[in-house]
């Protein structure tokens, strides 16, 4: 967390954290060793206490255990020399304590606000609490409301409370907007905190300091320069352990309202009033809500779905997504989507937006690359030089975080032929990386209270607004032809056929 302390960063003020689902998978591989990391960087308060509830059998003590246990490993992954600093960890440790309780039982909520009380009068933890859903969507509301009837919910003027809501925050529109309804019953919108990890990260942060705070780019980043852009969230896995979820989520619902159009509104926004939280907020739900909202019959032409057979990774074989565990044999589950998107308003009114995502592809990379119209044909037509090929700006969100632009230049000699070039930053090179899960910047925007990098009621129904129709065919349109993509291939063909209709081709993943 050096590049934290380097940016001037003060530890959060006096709070405690209540983790719901302290025992869960989520817990011990991201929020806890982010906590550690924020920890690392000085950036948690002296006055700061986390309480776990979850129905499993725990004690404090083996509670952290298994905590520490898992943050280790998190170290090591990063590298593998390194070892748990052993008095950050004691530290963060102590502040540690277990309730076991239902979440389902009003009684829980009881000793858990007797709890804090306690917790408030030891370490003067000022009353302001910080409630993280590290659980099942189905208990969302229900949380929530028990939150509000038990009193733990109100905010004065002495004290905040701020909720962490994980996705998915709904299954479709319908859905989205009654858990809005429920959850904005019991708290205000400032108080809520739907959380998308990959906001969290540098890069995606970047995206909207390298537009707008660069006067090179502003001028061309609209429709008269750009021809299109493609954003691709690829990865090599499959549904790992998963299966039981995916079957009932799929590609579209897992990937697409939520982290591929935050890079597209990251992307299309117009530049804020000013960067406070309400001001991003408002001009990223502007692109999405300026997106065509496609007819059965277009969403035939515009969406192409997949599934992965057997095929390899990385040389070695893998098993196609109906032979993974909890996984039907006949499943007609999507495991890849590739959509074109349009944008309608005064910036980008006829570029397309061409986005995909899929498990079991080549290449484990999230990048957004923007190709620039090519120049006229006239300078070159009597000079017998090939078409120079066409530029392209390329940020990469995941692995090598960088941005890259690729361009013509006069290869050297005494005959005029042009090569592609490349220009390539990596934060590495220039800013050193710590270890990170991508929840240490949320984590603390919650406890500071800035609420950028979180999404909206309103955001978050927009998405799902555009992906309804594309929900609704589905599902009642059968998909042909599944597993349509092997393993470790770019997906399936009928990608591919969707640029091609538009004379465009998808950048290789490999």
């Amino acid at each position: 967390m050096a590049h934290e302390k380097a940016s001037g960063a003060k530890p959060a003020g006096p709070s405690s954290m209540v983790i719901f689902g302290a025992a869960g998978d989520l817990t011990k591989r991201l929020v806890v060793p982010a906590l550690y990391n924020l920890a690392r960087g000085d950036l948690l308060p002296q006055e700061f206490a986390i309480a776990g509830v979850d129905l499993a059998n725990h004690t404090d003590e083996d509670w952290r255990q298994s905590l520490e246990e898992m943050t280790q490993q998190f170290v090591k992954a990063a590298e593998p020399d390194a070892q748990l600093d052993q008095d950050v960890w004691k530290w963060l440790a102590e502040k540690m304590t277990y309730l076991q309780g239902d979440l389902n039982d009003p009684r829980m909520y009881d000793r858990l606000r007797s709890k804090l009380a306690e917790v408030d009068s030891q370490r003067g933890t000022s009353g302001n609490y910080l409630f993280y859903l590290a659980v099942a969507d189905r208990f969302f509301g229900p949380v929530i409301e028990h939150i509000g009837q038990s009193g733990l919910g109100g905010e004065t003027d002495a004290h905040w409370r701020r909720v962490v809501v994980e996705k998915p925050f709904g299954h479709d529109l319908a859905s989205a907007q009654a858990l809005n309804r429920q959850i904005l019953n019991v708290l205000d919108e400032q108080q809520i905190y739907r959380i998308d990890h990959f906001l969290g990260k540098e890069t995606v942060q970047n995206i909207m300091m390298f537009r707008f705070a660069n006067g090179l780019f502003g001028p061309i980043w609209n429709r008269d320069r750009i021809d299109h852009v493609q954003i691709t969230a690829a990865e090599t896995v499959g549904v790992e352990k998963r299966g039981r979820f995916y079957e009932k989520t799929g590609a579209l619902r897992d990937m697409v309202p939520n982290h591929v159009f935050q890079l597209v509104a990251m992307t299309a926004m117009e530049a804020p009033n000013s960067l406070t939280a309400d001001a991003v907020r408002s001009e990223k739900a502007k692109a999405i809500e300026a997106m065509r909202i496609y007819t059965a019959d277009e969403v035939r032409s515009v969406a192409v779905r997949g599934q992965y057979g057997d095929g390899q990774i990385d040389g070695k074989p893998v098993d196609g997504y109906r032979k993974e565990p909890d996984v039907a044999s006949g499943s007609d589950v999507e495991t890849y989507v590739a959509l074109k998107l349009e944008i309608e308003n005064w910036r980008w009114s006829g570029v397309p937006f061409y986005i995909r995502t899929g498990k079991r592809l080549a290449k484990r990379t999230t990048e957004i690359s923007i190709r620039f119209k090519q120049i006229p044909a006239a300078l070159l037509r009597h000079m017998h030089v090939p078409e120079p090929p066409p530029n392209w700006l390329l940020l990469r969100i995941q692995p090598n975080e960088g941005i890259a632009f690729e361009f013509g230049a006069k290869v050297p000699g005494p005959k005029m032929s042009i090569g592609d070039v490349r220009m390539d930053f990596r934060y590495q090179d220039y800013f050193g990386t710590a270890p990170a899960t991508g929840y240490e910047t949320l984590i603390y925007d919650v406890m500071i209270g800035d609420a950028t990098l979180f999404q909206r009621a309103d955001n978050i129904e927009a998405g799902w607004r555009v992906v309804q129709p594309i929900l609704d065919l589905w599902s009642s349109e059968p998909p042909r032809g599944f597993p349509n993509y092997k393993a470790g291939s770019d997906g399936p063909k009928a990608a591919d056929e969707l640029l091609a209709r538009d004379g465009q081709l998808w950048r290789p993943i490999a």
